[in-house]
């Protein structure tokens, strides 16, 4: 069985794997502002991709790959060899990630399909899917430009990018219908990794039945948005519980993106309140309202910590924060007494509107590592308050915790308490498109690829 890989070493105190990003994601920009007839030497051809069969073949997996770190070039689409399939980092009993090997089972409607007695099997715990859609994160820009942990660590390069899935069971490994799955079924979920693709490996446990009222498109909209608010308001204090705090008052940064328009529906489910949403733009307004924010903030256009102070002058019992650097101290100091900071990610680190990531680019992200905040230990001893982070795409082995999530999710779902996000419909051929719209900071809710 092949061994999983180490963790990154550092040169002079820095991650390894971040310096070679730096060195490759410059030499994308030098090549494409200077020479960009040179631009097809910059792609690396993965060992699975099949450059032989006619490109007509609808049997054959079809994903983006991205050979190394890089700007909107490196998202390829690939055709796989027969029989092989994308696969997540945690599927460690079969293979390491992002391709199977060939696996032994009857496409549909493919007769003639071969299957040699030296194929290895689809494993008892996982199921094949056939992946109608995926949907795109600011993740998956970041594992673009070589900068997202968890992918360095688990997978590198070559990667398929993406957690959310939605389509149909192909094939089910081990005994039939023993874990109630079987193949038709409408299914949605996550995968460690590798869900820009037409056909996944995927573990059993990491997908659940789509409620009936839902198309494939909104299914694939949920999954790593809605366990990533589902466990904000867990390191909240405020579920499976409720808070047991007086304070119930939350505020939202980007109230209206994927996670926070979860969060905001989430909140009003589980008794906080008032809820503050704070969104870039007007035109966001009205739609954060819709989703249960008491009050929204446009920060474009208003005093935003001003607003916050008179809503809630005792502070926040929460404050949830993916910006980073831009609005971390500040969140930090509205926090009231037994106030929780959750922390999920740092977009303002990264260059908005960027696709490529020029020397100006590294220096301005540089200064922005050294200008994060620090909190003092005795400080939030005195205060009672806390700051705490995290990221799913660790939780391979945190199965009970990650059943929990999902099994609320989906009750949510079917009791009509919780609604799918807006979601931009677009199609596998325009992927550097939706890239781009993510990056540009002006999208609303999820962005859903169709993979045919």
């Amino acid at each position: 069985m092949p061994k999983p890989k180490k963790k990154p070493t550092k040169i002079l105190g820095q991650d390894v794997n971040v310096l070679l990003a730096a060195w490759a994601n410059i030499l994308s920009w030098l090549v494409e502002t200077l020479f960009p007839s040179l631009k097809h030497t910059l792609f690396t051809k993965c060992t699975s991709e099949d450059t032989e069969s006619n490109s007509e073949n609808n049997t054959a997996t079809r994903c983006i790959s991205i050979g190394r770190p890089g700007g909107l070039e490196q998202l390829r689409t690939i055709r796989l060899l027969p029989n092989v399939m994308t696969v997540g980092y945690n599927v460690k009993n079969l293979c390491l990630p992002p391709f199977t090997p060939p696996l032994k089972q009857k496409l549909k409607g493919d007769e003639t399909s071969c299957i040699s007695s030296s194929m290895l099997s689809v494993p008892d715990d996982c199921v094949i899917v056939s992946n109608k859609y995926f949907s795109i994160n600011y993740a998956d820009c970041t594992i673009r430009w070589g900068l997202y942990e968890s992918a360095n660590e688990f997978v590198g390069f070559p990667i398929v990018p993406g957690f959310d899935l939605a389509g149909e069971i192909e094939f089910v490994g081990g005994e039939k219908h023993q874990d109630g799955f079987q193949e038709g079924d409408r299914v949605f979920g996550c995968t460690m990794f590798g869900a820009y693709s037409s056909r996944i490996l995927v573990p059993k446990k990491q997908l659940r039945i789509i409620p009936s009222h839902l198309s494939s498109a909104e299914a694939a909209a949920l999954p790593a948005v809605s366990l990533t608010a589902l466990y904000t308001l867990f390191l909240a204090g405020a579920w499976p519980s409720p808070t047991m705090f007086t304070n119930k008052a939350v505020l939202v940064h980007s109230a209206a993106g994927g996670v926070g328009s979860m969060i905001v529906q989430m909140a009003k489910i589980v008794g906080l309140g008032p809820i503050v949403g704070v969104v870039g733009s007007k035109s966001k307004v009205k739609y954060a309202e819709s989703l249960g924010c008491d009050v929204v903030i446009d920060k474009s256009s208003s005093d935003m910590w001003s607003i916050a102070s008179k809503t809630s002058p005792n502070g926040y019992a929460a404050i949830f924060d993916a910006n980073g650097v831009s609005t971390l101290k500040d969140s930090y100091d509205h926090l009231g007494s037994m106030g929780r900071l959750i922390i999920y990610g740092f977009h303002s680190n990264l260059p908005l509107g960027r696709s490529m990531l020029s020397p100006i680019e590294w220096v301005k992200m540089g200064i922005k590592m050294f200008s994060m905040p620090s909190f003092d230990p005795m400080d939030l001893t005195v205060s009672n308050r806390s700051v705490l982070a995290f990221n799913l795409s660790f939780f391979s082995e945190e199965i009970e915790v990650v059943t929990k999530l999902f099994d609320q999710v989906c009750a949510w779902l079917e009791a009509g308490k919780l609604r799918c996000p807006h979601i931009v419909e677009m199609h596998i051929d325009s992927i550097k498109e939706s890239h781009e719209l993510i990056q540009s900071g002006q999208s609303r809710g999820k962005i859903v690829v169709k993979t045919t």
